[in-house]
């Protein structure tokens, strides 16, 4: 049976849907806001599913309402839009550089948000708001850089790799001195911030964050049909109409600014941005799978918010250590399996 479905309507509309990959988005989806929920109920004080229910929709009691909507709420909201953000950002380079390695962990973007952040906090002092900045500018200035050094007649998928691979090395070189350069004090804030953590979060994370997503997820996948031309050589997508620089350019800033932005509303989480896209391509059957890596990542990172805050206790664990964990073994497969495959 096939898992597409056309539809077509009178006049000259036509949508293709993908039945599989419609399914897997609902699953995850559903998987996304039971965890969210269960999330939202879990910490020093507990609070049961149907409660967490009742205070979202206005009818629970004072206390439980202050709790989910105040305290938790944009702490898993937070969760949503990084987890999101870092999903699709992560599928982007993917598919741009045609290579499972090209995610902003390996090409080293989250490395140079770090530097970024670094810089206002050992150099500045920066306030929160400062810090965010610092990780956004970091990041864009990184891509910006990785993007000129590998651009040569076209963005090669092994050498814009090899080109983050570099920077990468670089970056995590200025890191190290930065933080030889700080006093105590800002030396553990800056370790802190470096592990990626969704604990503190509030409203003035989520506001920036939701704008910059609903700003640029409509742009992306307005332009998925391009990316998906591409994805068979830049001969034949530009045979068949696609502007293929303009249309790299502007995806490349997109995830750019979607990993920047994501690290800068709760630092550097590891390797989500690897095994999101991947495991959505695997369940989905289709690439590139864009709304899939979405919502994929979103549930990765609220499931593994959830787990670290169940066995270990409210904020005793930040997630970046669970999803750099559970990221780095995945990247060891991955790696063993192309080297199976003759394709590293």
């Amino acid at each position: 049976m096939k898992s597409q479905r056309v539809l077509t309507a009178p006049g000259r509309l036509s949508l293709r849907l993908d039945v599989r990959s419609l399914a897997v988005v609902a699953l995850l989806l559903l998987f996304a806001l039971t965890g969210s929920v269960l999330l939202i109920g879990t910490g020093d004080f507990p609070i049961p599913a149907g409660d967490v229910l009742r205070a979202l929709a206005g009818d629970g009691k004072p206390g439980q309402e202050f709790i989910v909507t105040e305290l938790r709420l944009p702490r898993v909201l937070v969760g949503l839009l990084v987890g999101a953000s870092l999903g699709l950002g992560g599928a982007l380079f993917q598919s741009l550089s045609r290579n499972p390695l090209g995610s902003p962990d390996v090409l080293g973007l989250n490395q140079g948000a770090t530097a970024g952040a670094l810089m206002v906090i050992v150099l500045f002092s920066g306030s929160a708001t400062q810090v965010a900045l610092g990780a956004l500018a970091g990041g864009l200035v990184t891509g910006a850089a990785i993007y000129l050094f590998a651009r040569r007649q076209g963005v090669h998928g092994y050498r814009l790799v090899l080109v983050g691979i570099g920077v990468s090395a670089i970056m995590t070189a200025v890191n190290g001195f930065l933080l030889t350069k700080a006093d105590m004090v800002d030396a553990a804030r800056a370790i802190v911030w470096m592990t990626g953590s969704l604990g503190g979060r509030d409203w003035d994370q989520v506001r920036p964050l939701f704008a910059l997503c609903a700003v640029l997820v409509p742009l992306v996948l307005g332009n998925a049909r391009g990316l998906r031309m591409m994805e068979m050589g830049d001969d034949v997508s530009s045979a068949l109409g696609v502007r293929v620089e303009r249309v790299r350019l502007l995806l490349m800033v997109s995830a750019v600014l979607l990993t920047a932005g994501a690290t800068a509303a709760a630092g550097p989480v590891g390797f989500l941005a690897l095994t999101a896209p991947q495991l959505a391509r695997r369940l989905t059957r289709s690439q590139p799978s864009l709304v899939a890596s979405m919502v994929m990542g979103a549930t990765l990172l609220i499931v593994a918010d959830w787990a670290s805050q169940r066995v270990f206790g409210a904020d005793q664990l930040p997630v970046g250590v669970v999803t750099g964990v559970l990221g780095g073994a995945y990247l060891l497969w991955l790696l063993v399996t192309e080297r199976r495959a003759g394709r590293i």
